[in-house]
């Protein structure tokens, strides 16, 4: 048997690599000889109501303000139409509406319409109707009017710079009650666009009292009341894990009767009555949590449930001790929400909104970011949550939002928000945390430049860092980038540096979000035993591997020179092992993606075969690569 190392280059095209490489570095590697496990749970999602993440963006709902909302200027979003010479006005009627949950509705006073002049209302959508073509439109609306016969809606989708209709049906109103009216429409071929709006009309006088008016397109595994197809698919490109929700200010609210109240985000549509987020803007509740819950399973990921922890962003605290306990117990019911048998209480209310199976949880979190709270209660109020949920529930995982003391957290939940050096210097931060504290969930990070979505910079400095949770992720068991959304329309934005870009049509992933994809792609079961030596200090690594199976090499190169490395791959023997090298690049940090322009920077996929164990390899400038190689 031939024992000498085949000698393999893999070399991308350099202009003039012999002036631009910076010292040649050394990467020792054995492939036989693992350090520690490595957490099969790694790479996830944390969500929450911000930029517009449901409402506008994942959450499928194509009407803006479907149950009438107003202030000072009229009913938000919704416009009067007198077509001819068709007069009508519309107000809110506060003290009538279809259930207790929405006890107020919108008054559509027709006062002269005939099949030549319709009046009615209008909803531009967010930021516009998204219509593609030979697709179908379900929707419904709660209604009643004061006609003596029924008295024909007209519903349409129509385009604003034509006036074409693009979708249209008709449902009758009958009887002075409130009822609730479904219907159907199909688009033609008109062009994809989202210069759209919806339009309810009646050709007669008449007064129409309307309720939670609703339009969705097709979506995600054609559930109802269901998301986004394109976001989705982007999602579970990312291989997520877990779905940390309602995650971050979104559960704590900026009052206590704002936080995310569970019970009254569970059932019909029209028993949830709406809340404001902490990000001014107003949230339809729509996105409850059995939705959350299907989120997950439609992508196969856990769900980390965080509970309301008795603490809202603008200061108000809940006590420890008997003022406390209320929210404990509405913890508990919580979790007997997801994880009930049909036979509990809140398992039996489960399975009255359609989904009996109870849902395996492993993970709850207590809180959001209690670091903030300046009467320093968290202590007392971890300790009495997580009590009662041990003794009800004792293989459940509680997730501490701060090192507390008094009771050793199983986990503790870290954030990182920082520029592009600032994670440089994090991504050694765990290298030699003590593995015998709590477990480590890294619940919120971001590598914060560029706007609205990152540019390849912060790309840089996200890979340098997974590459360190990687590297400890025996200790590091989750972590999610924060946030993982943005609705890039004018207005649609409250913080910068998100993950993924959309419009009412399109969507895009960052350089960010494509270092996530490619770095979930390839993670092995352990951690292996490594050293680096004479690279500068923008190059980073780790290595992972699946024993018998692959190798998983994540490198890079955050100098703007290319950087040779010599990789020797110790016991990886003399035969033949294919390879797979997936390349990120750009020519400048500041090189990005935009919901125009979505695949400037997209991995570029090479094969490659080795021969032994010695790779002579030069990483491009500005680039992130995962090598993965086959062991059988």
């Amino acid at each position: 048997m031939n024992n000498r190392p085949a000698i393999i280059c893999l070399v991308t095209a350099l202009a003039a690599p012999a002036l631009l490489a910076q010292a040649p570095a050394t990467l020792n590697v054995d492939v036989g000889r693992a350090k520690a496990p490595a957490s099969p749970t790694l790479y996830g999602l944390m969500t929450e109501e911000i930029n517009y993440s449901y409402d506008g963006g994942l959450y499928a709902e194509l009407v803006r303000n479907r149950t009438f909302r107003s202030d000072w200027t009229g009913i938000l979003n919704w416009f009067v139409i007198e077509r001819g010479t068709a007069s009508a006005k519309v107000s809110v009627e506060p003290k009538d509406g279809p259930s207790a949950a929405l006890p107020s509705s919108a008054k559509l006073e027709v006062t002269k319409a005939d099949a030549n002049s319709p009046a009615g209302l209008l909803n531009e959508g967010y930021w516009g109707i998204a219509v593609r073509p030979n697709s179908r439109y379900t929707g419904s609306f709660f209604a009643k009017s004061n006609s003596a016969s029924p008295l024909p809606v007209r519903i349409a989708l129509v385009a604003d710079q034509s006036g074409q209709v693009l979708a249209k049906t008709s449902v009758s109103i009958t009887g002075s009650g409130w009822k609730e009216y479904k219907f159907e429409m199909q688009s033609g071929n008109a062009a994809a666009s989202s210069e759209n709006h919806l339009e309810l009309t009646v050709d007669k006088p008449a007064t129409l009292w309307l309720q939670l008016v609703s339009l969705f397109p097709p979506t995600y595994h054609s559930r109802p009341n269901g998301n986004r197809i394109d976001i989705m698919e982007k999602l579970a490109a990312m291989r997520p894990s877990f779905l940390r929700f309602p995650g971050g200010n979104y559960l704590e609210g900026n009052r206590i009767d704002n936080r995310f109240d569970w019970k009254k985000m569970i059932g019909p549509l029209v028993d949830r009555p709406t809340h404001p987020t902490t990000w001014s803007y107003h949230s339809t509740d729509g996105m409850g949590l059995l939705e959350f819950l299907e989120w997950c399973e439609d992508l196969h990921m856990q769900p980390l449930l965080a509970i309301y922890g008795g603490y809202s962003l603008g200061g108000q605290v809940v006590k420890p001790g008997p003022d406390l306990e209320p929210y404990v117990q509405e913890g508990l019911e919580e979790i007997e929400y997801v994880t009930g048998g049909a036979d509990t209480k809140w398992g039996a209310l489960r399975a009255r909104d359609g989904h009996p199976a109870p849902f395996t949880l492993s993970y709850v979190e207590i809180g959001n970011e209690d670091n903030f709270d300046r009467a320093r209660t968290y202590d007392g109020r971890y300790a009495q949550f997580y009590q009662a949920i041990k003794a009800k529930y004792p293989n459940l995982q509680v997730i501490a939002t701060m090192p507390v003391n008094g009771i050793t957290p199983d986990v503790v939940d870290d954030h990182y928000y920082k520029r592009e050096q600032g994670m440089f210097d994090e991504a050694r931060h765990y290298d030699h945390t003590d593995r015998n504290g709590p477990k480590i969930f890294v619940g919120e990070w971001a590598t914060r430049e560029g706007s609205p979505t990152p540019n390849f910079g912060a790309a840089l400095g996200d890979a340098a860092f997974l590459t360190g949770l990687e590297r400890n992720s025996d200790v590091v068991v989750m972590a999610a980038y924060a946030p993982l959304f943005v609705n890039v329309n004018p207005g649609g934005m409250q913080w910068s540096s998100d993950l993924i870009g959309y419009d009412a049509l399109n969507s895009y992933g960052s350089p960010s979000y494509y270092t996530q994809v490619m770095f979930a792609s390839c993670l092995g079961d352990q951690t292996m035993e490594s050293s680096l030596a004479g690279s500068g200090d923008k190059f980073f690594y780790s290595v992972t591997a699946s024993k018998g199976s692959k190798v998983c090499m994540k490198l890079v190169n955050a100098a703007s020179a290319a950087q040779p490395v010599t990789i020797t791959l110790s016991g990886l023997g003399a035969g033949t092992h294919a390879a797979q090298l997936d390349t990120l690049k750009a020519n400048t940090a500041w090189a990005t993606n935009t919901v125009t322009n979505p695949n400037r920077i997209a991995p570029v996929r090479s094969k490659l075969t080795v021969n032994g164990g010695r790779l002579e390899h030069v990483l491009p400038p500005y680039s992130i690569q995962v090598l993965a190689i086959d062991l059988k």
